[in-house]
Parts: C-alpha cells; structure tokens; sequence
C-alpha cells in the first residue's frame, strides 16, 4: 500500500527502518533542495524539487527540469515552500523526512514549523528516532507501555492535563521545554487534554 505524500528536507537521511519504509512506499516524493542528491543517491527518483535550489548540480537541474520549482523567498525556508506547495495543491496529508540530525538550529526551526503547518494540513515528522506530531486540540495517541514520551508547548500559558503518562499533568502550564520532556506512557495508548494552545509530541520508536 502506498503511502501519503512525503516531503523529503535536506537534513539527516533516514536510516531508521520506519521512515525507510515510508519513503520507500511513498506515491509522490518531494525534494527540498539538496535532500535531491541524497535520494539519488539512496535510488529514489523525485517527483517534485523545490527550493532556491543553491544545492542542486548543474546535471540534475538539466536532468529534473520538468520537476524544478525555483523558490527564491528568503522569507521561507524551503521546507515551507514545499509544504506550501501542497497545500496549494489541496494535498490533505503529508509526512515529512530527513528535516532534523546536522545542524541544531535547522532542526529546531523545522520541528517548531510544524505547528505552523498543522492549521492548513495534516502534517507528522518522522525521524531516526521517533514521531513528532503537532496538535492544535486534546488528542489521544496510540502507544506503548513504556514508550518515551516529549511534550512540547508552543503556547507556554496553556494548562495541560494527560491520562496514562507516569507522570501525570493537571492543568500544568509547560513555560520551558524542557519540563515536558522524559515522560512514558503507561499503556496502549495516552492523552493529552488542553484548550487553544499549540503542542508538539515525540513519541520514540519501539526498540
């Protein structure tokens, strides 16, 4: 079966056989920029390539033409240009890789893009390590006793309660980000309730 639309960012190619998966069994596979010679590199062909495209040879431009959009906004960075694209294109669902792993402010700015993305379309990153999931309201997730479990609030005023976390939450305000991070799950699945506040979740891999 294949999956929904990946958007491939230029940072640590997955090597986790969970994104591998995904990528291998995605129907449309779109490049940030330079992630365009890692996938060629991995076998893939991309069907789209997006970006100021700064990082993309000579060859493959010539080879791709078809599939170029040349993105010059410096407002955005290419990540978002492609996760725009989408939306343009009324895609309702996507999965994004390889946006964390090289350099540390690339990876943050990208995970705290996600729950800008959330708004507009349905969005979950995954990594080598794990998924982070951006949610706008209460959730349950499906889990894992035992799963290690971050929560991360983009609104720091946001009281938050959790059902099956080991360390439970009632009404707490997560004002630094690292006070979310550590927790567990405490059966097959947890939740996490709030109002009008903006989260991100990583829930890790099962080992």
């Amino acid at each position: 079966m294949k999956n929904k639309t990946v958007i491939l960012a230029n940072g640590e190619f997955p090597t986790h056989g969970i994104p591998l998966q995904i990528l291998n069994n995605a129907n449309q596979i779109i490049c940030c920029d330079g992630a365009t010679n890692n996938l060629l590199n991995y076998g893939l062909k991309p069907d789209l390539i997006i970006g100021d495209l700064d990082s993309v040879s000579r060859e493959i431009k010539n080879e791709y033409s078809h599939i170029l959009i040349h993105d010059t906004d410096q407002n955005t960075n290419d990540l978002t240009k492609a996760v725009n694209w989408c939306i343009k294109q009324h895609i309702t669902e996507i999965v994004i890789l390889g946006a964390t792993g090289k350099r540390e402010d690339h990876s943050i700015g990208n995970i705290s893009l996600i729950s800008n993305y959330i708004e507009s379309i349905q969005v979950t990153m995954f990594t080598n390590y794990g998924i982070l999931s951006p949610i706008i309201e209460s959730t349950t997730f499906n889990s894992y006793k035992g799963q290690q479990v971050s929560i991360f609030s983009l609104t720091p005023n946001t009281p938050i309660s959790s059902i099956n976390l080991k360390y439970p939450l009632d009404k707490y305000n997560l004002d630094s980000w690292w006070k979310g991070t550590l927790n567990e799950s405490l059966d097959s699945e947890f939740s996490l309730n709030f109002e009008n506040g903006k989260l991100i979740v990583f829930q890790e891999y099962l080992k």
